[in-house]
């Protein structure tokens, strides 16, 4: 019981960046490369957990380390048209993002409650800003925690429904590819919404949200870190990654089973995406409304986790770009800008759902947006991870630099090949 509090002690950052992974966004493009793919893209889950902890790794230790978040470092040791390349890269993402799954909640929502869409954007969008913005960051971080056991769904799916358990084994350890734009194009979706600039930046400045909590910062601002630290940070984000991974593989695996042995093999609404979840509730009398209703709790659930995060960590790479003053721990006096950011950028977010763009399909297209903003990020972050000027005796080792050059390089690729093969 001792190691388990202990345990329990020890996630933070890492647990919440990695449920936040799996967002509206993430679910609907794993569902879509299950529905459309079958159990053709399931090895994803599996080759892209070392690659994701490695990243995330670094990321959360260039946070701990330094006390300051991946913008403040690249704006004191790079040039000035990287850093605002970086925050840029990060801001567009992130806004595309934010937009993209307030749709998706509104759209879930509207499957249980008839309220209009616009309603309902409305309220979510003000419900996320006020719990942002007005409430602690030791309570925000509790509820973030809470919202986590919004991936349970999919997993229980997983257990009811018969499945071709050989087949499954054998698409989760033998990579199956095709060369043509629809293939790659949902691969790179599945990349970006798995290893995503928000993630490399969240996770960077929580830690040092945590460190400051902790009362672990000196005077002139840097750590009181140890190799113990260290060894706690590096279990907080592999079991996060782990989370999204098989909450990942569970969804992938449901979406193939349920709707693409079928003949769903294309997510266009939130209905179609709740179907996965049928199986579930069949025997309830209303088997279909239950699975709407588990699969809308999730999504809104999952989007009241992910936006804020989304917002948060493109706030703290403009406000450290500009030297403003940021941090969830700040009352809104104390730093208007940090909160003025992600005012802005949830609210430029919230009004993309009004120009005719299907909810649902944007999330897909998010994601892909995400996989490729992602790529010069990575190496960003490599060549800070490696800098023993910045990082010191904490800089990268050779298995952290193999698996984050092989997720660089395996992105890239993908990238390339999508546009190489778009028409075709």
């Amino acid at each position: 019981m001792k190691k388990l509090k202990d345990l329990l002690k020890i996630l933070g950052p890492g647990i919440i960046t990695g449920a936040a992974d799996d967002d509206p966004s993430g679910i609907a493009t794993y569902s879509q490369t299950g529905a459309q793919f079958g159990y053709g893209q399931l090895w994803t889950a599996i080759f892209m957990l070392p690659l994701q902890t490695a990243v995330q790794e670094v990321s959360a230790r260039i946070g701990a380390v330094t006390g300051r978040g991946i913008a403040a470092v690249v704006r004191d040791h790079y040039s000035k048209t990287v850093l605002y390349a970086v925050v840029l890269l990060v801001l567009i993402a992130n806004t595309i993002n934010i937009g993209a799954d307030i749709g998706a909640m509104a759209a879930a929502t509207n499957l249980i409650i008839p309220v209009p869409f616009v309603i309902l954007t409305l309220l979510f969008t003000a419900l996320m800003l006020i719990l942002e913005i007005f409430t602690s960051y030791k309570v925000y971080s509790k509820i973030l925690k809470y919202l986590c056991l919004s991936l349970l769904a999919y997993p229980l799916t997983l257990f009811i429904v018969k499945q071709p358990w050989m087949t499954i084994l054998k698409a989760t350890f033998i990579p199956h590819i095709e060369f043509n734009f629809q293939f790659l194009f949902i691969i790179i979706g599945v990349l970006g919404t798995t290893i995503s600039p928000y993630m490399f930046f969240w996770q960077a400045s929580e830690e040092t949200e945590e460190e400051r909590v902790d009362h672990l910062l000196k005077k002139d601002g840097k750590p009181r870190i140890n190799w113990h630290f260290i060894k706690d940070l590096r279990i907080d984000t592999f079991l996060g990654m782990v989370v999204s991974e098989i909450a990942t593989w569970a969804i992938i695996v449901v979406a193939a089973t349920v709707l693409n042995s079928h003949g769903v093999t294309n997510i266009k609404t939130a209905s179609d995406a709740a179907a996965a979840l049928q199986p579930l509730v069949k025997t309830f009398p209303n088997s279909g409304f239950v699975a709407k209703l588990i699969f809308g709790v999730g999504i809104v659930g999952l989007g009241l986790l992910s936006v804020p995060v989304l917002a948060g960590s493109g706030a703290y790479a403009f406000s450290e770009a500009v030297k403003w003053r940021e941090g969830l721990n700040l009352k809104l006096k104390r730093a208007h800008g940090f909160y003025g950011v992600i005012t802005i950028a949830t609210l430029i977010g919230l009004l993309i759902n009004f120009i005719g763009i299907n909810p649902f399909q944007a999330l897909v297209f998010t994601a892909v947006i995400n996989g490729v903003v992602a790529v010069p990020l990575i190496f960003i972050i490599f060549l800070i991870g490696n800098n023993s000027k910045i990082m010191g005796k904490y800089k990268s080792g050779w298995l952290s630099n193999m698996f984050v050059l092989i997720t660089f390089i395996g992105m890239g690729l993908a990238a390339i090949g999508m546009f190489l093969t778009l028409g075709k």
